[in-house]
């Protein structure tokens, strides 16, 4: 028998937002959860912003997402590297929203042997600190990077991300990173861990097959696609995989909300 829906996690870009324009419904959406009282966590891949900016990003488009239930692949990676190594050190090629959660669990930032070299999300890549990276990870320092996102949308048209950055690293050292955010299912079990949320009672939301659904079936989760970003209802049937149910978009997924049934 199928558990009632206790908790929900759902990814931001292309299902509550594009760029800076809420999807219609997002914010009834979050308003339905809180009033509904139960848990929930937006969470995105995007390294580069804090919980806090995210906030402020989001209530300018019009939806009141809590600070503190805005996860993202930067806190999972921190996260990861507090449980991995306590108190260690990184040499970091990223922004605000990743230095800040690793400096948050002690780790030290620095270029003189780490424990890490962090790849995050940047809008500024520079070739002096790619260069630096792959000279560490030479010389022995383990290889991180939050997500695997190869590309990522701005207003005038695709940019590089971080799996992109990462494979010119990889293809310079022979070492391939170790990915945090999704489909890595440790980002849904952190994401877990942070609400005190069981798998068989949750519910992932998310617009990409082969990241949000994929990663919220190897968690244990229910999971619902919405067709608001990047995959369509044309390319559903292509993947070995199903999501449990399917939205025309986040405004269809408030009845499922308050039945609490998926």
């Amino acid at each position: 028998m199928t558990r009632p829906v206790e908790t929900w996690l759902t990814d931001m870009d292309g299902v509550l937002v594009h760029e800076e324009l809420p999807i219609p419904g997002a914010a009834e959406f979050i308003e339905t959860l809180q009033r509904s009282g139960r848990r929930f966590l937006v969470l995105t891949n995007n390294s580069i912003f804090t919980p806090r900016d995210l906030r402020a990003r989001l209530l300018g488009s019009g939806i009141d997402v809590p600070e503190d239930a805005i996860w993202t692949s930067a806190l999972a990676t921190a996260q990861f590297l507090l449980d991995q190594r306590p108190g260690g050190t990184a040499y970091v090629v990223g922004e605000a929203g990743l230095t800040t959660a690793l400096h948050e669990v002690g780790y030290v930032m620095t270029d003189r042997q780490p424990d890490y070299v962090v790849l995050g999300e940047t809008r500024t890549y520079s070739f002096e600190a790619i260069t630096k990276a792959i000279r560490l990870i030479d010389a022995g320092a383990r290889f991180i990077a939050t997500n695997p996102d190869p590309s990522g949308p701005s207003q005038d048209g695709k940019l590089p991300a971080t799996g992109a950055v990462a494979a010119l690293i990889s293809r310079a050292t022979g070492r391939d990173p170790y990915y945090i955010g999704k489909p890595n299912s440790l980002m849904m079990r952190s994401a877990l861990n942070r609400i005190e949320a069981h798998s068989e009672t949750t519910v992932m939301v998310g617009d990409r097959m082969d990241t949000d659904i994929i990663a919220g079936l190897e968690a244990g989760l229910r999971t619902v696609l919405v067709l608001t970003g990047s995959t369509k209802a044309d390319a559903v049937d292509v993947f070995p995989y199903r999501a449990t149910r399917i939205a025309d978009s986040i405004k269809d997924v408030i009845e499922l909300v308050e039945t609490g049934e998926v």
